[in-house]
């Protein structure tokens, strides 16, 4: 897998005393401004655009680097199968905001029980397992990037029928030489 996509391998690693120095000081100011900011945010400053929200959400229900592009496919899906998905997506940013989360734990526990935490657990469970439902015949969004593999990506082979791994069929085959003439 390319590290583009690995959430541990940066693509830049420099531990140059200036580089930690500067980012140490702009951290600790977005720190010390960060408060500031989120007290002056109106509750309703949430993005227009449903991918960004939905982009929004997920980052906050799950702790890894996520892939915009699969993002767009899961949330037209989702949102063709649960036509209130938008409002519910919307209201689960709303109680994440209320919280001042940063990760999951911050606000799961006070999503109330019915169709907000279900919509909550089916975001987990697509981005984990690539499809919307885990059955036959189900549309397949993630298949080498679902998030599942993310943990052991270092010692687990994806299953695949490709030799090359998955997506393998994609790969140029490499040329025949000329066969004999007799």
């Amino acid at each position: 897998m390319p590290d583009q996509y690995r959430d541990d391998a940066p693509l830049e690693f420099s531990l140059g005393r200036r580089r930690i120095v500067v980012g140490g000081a702009l951290l600790l100011g977005g720190f010390a401004a960060f408060p500031t900011l989120s007290a002056t945010l109106p509750d309703a400053a949430l993005p227009d655009d449903p991918l960004t929200r939905f982009m929004d959400i997920s980052s906050l229900l799950i702790p890894h680097q996520l892939d915009r592009a699969i993002g767009k496919r899961l949330v037209s899906a989702m949102s063709a199968a649960t036509p209130s998905l938008p409002d519910q997506i919307i209201e689960l940013l709303a109680i994440a905001r209320k919280k001042n989360a940063r990760v999951v734990e911050d606000f799961f526990p006070d999503i109330p029980q019915g169709p907000l935490k279900e919509t909550a657990l089916s975001i987990i469970s697509a981005w984990y397992m690539g499809v919307l439902t885990d059955a036959p015949g189900a549309e397949v969004f993630a298949y080498e990037f679902a998030l599942m593999y993310q943990p052991t990506v270092d010692v687990m082979t994806i299953p695949t029928y490709a030799k090359s791994g998955p997506n393998g069929w994609n790969a140029i085959a490499p040329p025949l030489s000329d066969m004999p003439k007799f």
